[in-house]
């Protein structure tokens, strides 16, 4: 009807059905290597609890096949042009599947900023990362095909480590041009933490439970 609202796809509610859609996709995704231990065990999580479609889309969006055949049709978010983080004796981090916007600006007055790229959902090619560290932190945990150059940031009291230096045949994904200033602060590019050992099923534990004693002869 003319003048009617239509619904964003990734907002519409999911079922029980699509939950366990994704679920299946995970599981096979991590038979095949593609996941961690850990990683299977958070999105299994999050999809269990998933409210919408788009929640749902953004645990897939890394995978090579798109899944169920609603999930190809949720459409990726177009990137935000900017965004802006300023924090003041606190702390923000943006982890799980956010939504990497095109440029981002950062303040950081004593306070510390974190950005996990493991799982961030990347719609455009370049990010533009102008930071004013002053008695901050800056930290980006980058994966393999995220490439970040800090070689136009000023340096005037603090330290820039750059830790993530990839493999020159590694294809990118993402590249990260970052510029501004440190006063007094840090900046740190780095790996994520290599996933945990797998915990151990109940199953595994209760087979693998020391013999019992043998009684003494009386």
């Amino acid at each position: 009807m003319p003048g009617e609202m239509v619904p964003d796809r990734r907002e519409l509610r999911a079922s029980h059905e699509e939950r366990d859609q994704v679920v299946e996709r995970l599981t096979v995704a991590a038979g095949d290597g593609r996941l961690t231990a850990d990683e299977l065990d958070e999105r299994l999580e999050a999809a269990l609890t998933a409210r919408t479609h788009g929640e749902l889309a953004a645990l897939l969006a890394d995978l090579p096949d798109a899944g169920p055949a609603w999930a190809a049709g949720v459409a990726a978010a177009a990137p935000k042009d900017a965004s802006r983080i300023v924090v003041d004796s606190a702390s923000a981090k943006r982890d799980g599947g956010w939504a990497v916007p095109r440029r981002l600006e950062i303040e950081s007055r004593s306070g510390s900023v974190v950005l996990d790229f493991t799982q961030a959902v990347i719609a455009a090619p370049t990010l533009e990362i102008e930071v004013a560290v002053r008695s901050g932190s800056v930290t980006l945990l980058v994966p393999p095909d995220v490439v970040a150059d800090v070689d136009d940031v000023a340096v005037h009291s603090g330290s820039v480590r750059h830790q993530a230096r990839p493999e020159p045949a590694t294809p990118v994904r993402l590249r990260i041009q970052m510029t501004g200033e440190v006063h007094g602060g840090s900046i740190a590019i780095r790996p994520p933490r290599p996933p945990r050992p797998p915990r151990r099923g109940f199953w595994q534990w209760l087979l693998r439970r020391p013999r019992p004693v043998a009684a003494l002869p009386r």
